[in-house]
């Protein structure tokens, strides 16, 4: 929570559609040109109305009203510039600028609430299919996360949990792709020169070649490991490979 202080803070956030539904449902309206400025105009007209001073400015390009969190980059960003300047407002120009559907708004709300910041917009707009006694802002940050049920926190941070997991699954799939390391070596590879991408280690290879050639013999795991303590072959640790060790290099076949 940010307190007193935060609630004179805030982190405005800006959406930019590829294109719209025109209210007949036909037409593709695109948007205008002049769309970021015209939200980043209300917005700085409301802080200044509201004496807010905006610490951080956020946009997602090419996202729908429907699109989830975990979709929308510049959304995330916003969430991370409220813990790091301790801020106690996310704003947009409308309610329309954070999303078209209930569901989503209403967690973009909570997720903000986990972070200790109200959901503000500059023309004071609410979001969809909420009635007057519903509104998407509020007024007073002091004690907001109280006004909530446990329940309903305890669903953004789930939420906020499944979107962490999916970027770090992202970022890791990532790196792998590039070849660079993830997490603890395995046998048979050793950190490159640089520090970051990972290389064939040829003691420890030529280590799991014998291990797969004495496999294709018939050997049991027991009796390699047996035979690989004859020869003095050692692990990382300087102790002889067990079993486990073992069969972890049949099973990656590497």
């Amino acid at each position: 929570m940010s307190g007193a202080e935060g609630a004179r803070r805030a982190v405005a956030y800006i959406r930019l559609s590829v294109g719209r539904m025109a209210e007949n449902g036909l037409a593709l309206v695109e948007e205008s040109p002049e769309a970021p400025r015209a939200q980043r105009l209300a917005i700085e007209t409301w802080a200044k109305r509201e004496a807010v001073e905006i610490t951080s400015w956020q946009i997602d390009v090419g996202v729908s009203g429907e699109t989830p969190i975990a979709e929308r980059p510049g959304l995330l960003a916003a969430y991370q510039a409220i813990r790091d300047n301790k801020a106690g407002i996310l704003v947009a120009a409308n309610a329309d600028r954070f999303g078209h559907d209930e569901l989503v708004c209403w967690l973009i709300e909570r997720a903000a609430l986990t972070q200790g910041a109200i959901v503000q917009t500059a023309d004071g707009s609410r979001g969809p299919a909420r009635t007057p006694e519903q509104p998407l802002v509020r007024a007073e940050p002091a004690g907001e996360l109280q006004a909530f049920s446990r329940g309903a926190l305890d669903l953004a941070r789930a939420y906020e949990r499944v979107t962490v997991r999916a970027r770090i699954r992202a970022s890791l799939a990532e790196k792998k792709a590039r070849g660079q390391r993830i997490g603890n070596l395995p046998y048979g590879f050793k950190l490159a020169a640089d520090g970051v991408h990972t290389e064939p280690d040829e003691n420890e290879q030529a280590v799991i070649s014998t291990v797969r050639a004495l496999s294709t013999e018939g050997r049991s795991q027991r009796a390699i490991v047996a035979d690989l303590a004859a020869r003095g072959v050692r692990g990382r640790t300087g102790a002889p490979l067990g079993q486990t060790q073992v069969a972890k290099i049949l099973r990656s076949g590497t």
